[in-house]
C-alpha cells in the first residue's frame, strides 16, 4: 500500500523497481515533488501524499557524456559511443533528471529542446536498483 511508505529515496526506488514513478504531493497546497520530499518547500506542510506520475513530458535540458562513471563503460559508453542525460518537464509539472534514449548522443545539434518523451523502467543488474530513461516518442 503506498499510503504507509515514508516520502524518501528508498521508497522512489522501490517504486521505480514496481514500474511506477511517484511523485510527493501536499495535501496543503498540492506541489509536487520528484524525487519525493516529507516536507512542502513552498507551504512548509507536512501532510503528504503518493501520486503516480503519467511519465510523459518534454525534454528541458540535455547534455551528451563521453567520459562518464567507470559503469557506463562496462553498459559500452565511451568516448566514441557517448550516452544523454538529461532534465524532463513532465506533463504534471515536476521536472526530473534521467538518461535520454532514442535521440542521437552524436549529433546533439539535432536535438531540441521541447522534444516529447516518455518514462521508460531500466531493469537493474543483479543487486542494483532500478532507474529511469525517457525515450523520444
Amino acid at each position: 500500500m503506498t499510503a504507509e511508505r515514508e516520502f524518501n529515496s528508498a521508497s522512489f526506488y522501490q517504486f521505480l523497481s514496481e514500474k511506477k514513478l511517484m511523485a510527493a504531493r501536499c495535501k496543503k497546497c498540492h506541489s509536487l515533488y520528484l524525487p519525493p520530499h516529507p516536507l512542502c518547500i513552498q507551504c512548509h506542510g507536512t501532510d503528504m501524499e503518493w501520486v503516480e506520475m503519467k511519465g510523459n513530458g518534454k525534454l528541458a535540458a540535455f547534455t551528451a557524456i563521453s567520459v562518464g562513471p567507470s559503469f557506463t563503460l562496462d553498459e559500452g559508453y565511451d568516448r566514441d559511443n557517448p550516452y544523454l542525460v538529461g532534465i524532463v518537464e513532465l506533463d504534471e509539472g515536476p521536472k526530473v533528471s534521467g538518461r535520454i534514449q532514442g535521440l542521437d548522443p552524436k549529433k546533439p545539434e539535432d536535438i531540441k529542446v521541447g522534444t516529447p518523451v516518455t518514462v521508460e523502467f531500466l531493469e537493474p543488474e543483479e543487486g542494483k536498483r532500478c532507474y529511469i530513461a525517457f525515450k523520444a516518442i
